[in-house]
């Protein structure tokens, strides 16, 4: 593996990282988020004791929803990204790979050219 692989690698492994903590931050801020408004909106809500947990034990479920959605589709985009950047990278590798033949193509012609005109001028000296 040449050195230029293997810093390509390194800074797509590193790329992928950073958007897993991304999407995993957005799940944890809005578990955060929901908790906090829940625990408002029942130490703000003038109700008995029964009521009050009866709709502690809903709006937890309703938060564990909501944050079972944001992770998911989290996975979802940084998958759907990750995806996106091999594609990329594939299409990137086999146009240099397309490059490169080009370029060894181009270079035989060419020394193929220059041995040709080397045995031009071999044949005219002997004629001479």
């Amino acid at each position: 593996m040449r050195l230029k692989d293997y810093l390509n690698k390194k800074k797509v492994e590193k790329k992928r990282a950073a958007r897993k903590k991304a999407a995993k931050n957005a799940a944890i801020g809005a578990g955060v988020g929901a908790a906090v408004g829940i625990t408002a909106g029942v130490l703000l809500a003038p109700k008995s004791g029964k009521e009050t947990r009866e709709d502690i034990a809903k709006n937890a479920r309703k938060a564990a929803e909501v944050v079972s959605e944001n992770t998911k589709k989290a996975v979802d985009k940084v998958s759907e990204t990750s995806k996106k950047a091999v594609g990329t990278i594939r299409e990137t590798i086999n146009d240099a790979k397309v490059k490169i033949a080009e370029i060894r193509a181009n270079k035989a012609q060419d020394e193929v050219a220059v041995s040709e005109e080397v045995s031009e001028d071999a044949s005219d000296k002997e004629e001479g």
